[in-house]
């Protein structure tokens, strides 16, 4: 219901929802609310042709509730390319929770949006993300089982993290062997934005390959905490127009935009971030004229749904290795498709994953 001050000539002022380019025929969009525990909530639902929509939970301090709900909607149907490019049999979905994580985030209220979750009875099965940790999940666990992501030591795939660092490096070394014929990084300048959870751990894979790795965070405790952990050099400041030879985005997504895309002095992209393109047509065609090869983001960080789904299909260790490991192979394919089409890597990864659901739904009809 439209509140009294909100005038009819304003209406036209509004941006309308199933208008948005980031709707982008989504089946299902659901606004969690309540007062007790001040939980506000948008549960994105994309795509369930595959299988359940599965997608982690954010929570962040959005500016505003359509910047949240942008956000939630961009995020979700990247979960579904990214499911449908792995071979999963899952949908596309994810959840943001409008607030800051360290002040507002409370048990009561990790209770409540599990019970937003749980009256979708399965079609929407959430994990962590920004903001959240396995302990959040274990607590969501509590009123609903559709959830993945918990502790080990309550029968889940523990930690998703190290999984996702090692599926960006799998695709970091393709795109390093499409590029410049080699897959080893040794002495190749790696700039590392955002040093959280994934990042720190690829920060590892690369210093044990031999990489000259320079890191950038809007957290500057936790920058020098790296830091001094693996000796490796902070960049303090606009580094984008800094020479380097791959650049990976770890943190939040659209560090690639209109600003960013014509200064970046490197010859791969390729991160942990989602939504990495601000505007994925736009920008991914510039980065094909300039010869910067991107490794698409909903591929290469695919590694964390793999080892949350592995709760799902009863898989151990050793097999999310070697899914996540095959991320080198699926990058490679996608780079070879984009080359011989002349289309944009990201338009030969979703070309790759809506083939992959237009066939499922194929087969669903004639049933």
């Amino acid at each position: 219901m439209i509140s009294d001050d909100l005038r009819i000539n304003d209406l036209k002022k509004v941006d309308p929802v199933f208008g948005q380019l980031s709707f982008d025929d989504h089946e299902q969009v659901i606004f969690c609310h309540d007062k007790d525990t001040g939980l506000k909530a948008i549960i994105g639902i994309h795509n369930t042709v595959l299988g359940p929509a599965l997608g982690g939970t954010r929570m962040w301090p959005y500016q505003n509730e359509w910047e949240a709900l942008n956000d939630v909607l961009r995020l979700s149907r990247g979960m579904t390319l990214k499911s449908a490019i792995t071979g999963l049999n899952l949908g596309g979905g994810k959840a943001v929770i409008i607030g800051d994580s360290s002040t507002q985030k409370t048990p009561e209220l990790m209770r409540k949006f599990g019970e937003f979750v749980h009256s979708l009875n399965g079609k929407y099965i959430t994990a962590e993300d920004v903001g959240m940790t396995t302990e959040d999940m274990d607590i969501v666990r509590e009123v609903t089982p559709y959830v993945t992501g918990i502790s080990e030591n309550k029968g889940g795939a523990g930690n998703p993290s190290p999984i996702t660092a090692f599926g960006v490096f799998m695709g970091m070394k393709a795109a390093a062997k499409f590029k410049f014929g080699t897959d080893v990084l040794e002495d190749r300048k790696i700039f590392v934005q955002g040093v959280g959870s994934v990042g720190g751990a690829l920060i590892e894979y690369l210093l044990d390959e031999g990489a000259k790795v320079t890191i950038t965070d809007i957290n500057k405790e936790c920058l020098e905490k790296i830091a001094k952990r693996y000796h490796v050099d902070i960049f303090d400041g606009d580094f984008f127009d800094e020479q380097m030879d791959i650049y990976a985005p770890c943190a939040l997504g659209a560090t690639i935009n209109d600003d960013t895309v014509y200064r970046l002095k490197t010859q791969i992209i390729a991160g942990a971030a989602n939504n990495q393109l601000a505007d994925e047509n736009v920008h991914g065609r510039i980065l094909k004229e300039r010869g910067i090869l991107y490794a698409p983001d909903f591929l290469i960080n695919a590694g964390g749904i793999i080892n949350v789904y592995a709760e799902l299909e009863n898989y151990g260790k050793q097999e999310i290795m070697r899914k996540t490991e095959n991320i080198f192979n699926t990058t490679l394919e996608i780079f070879e498709r984009s080359k011989r089409e002349d289309i944009t890597t990201n338009q030969a990864a979703v070309q790759i994953a809506n083939e992959r659901i237009e066939t499922r739904k194929l087969e669903n009809s004639k049933r």
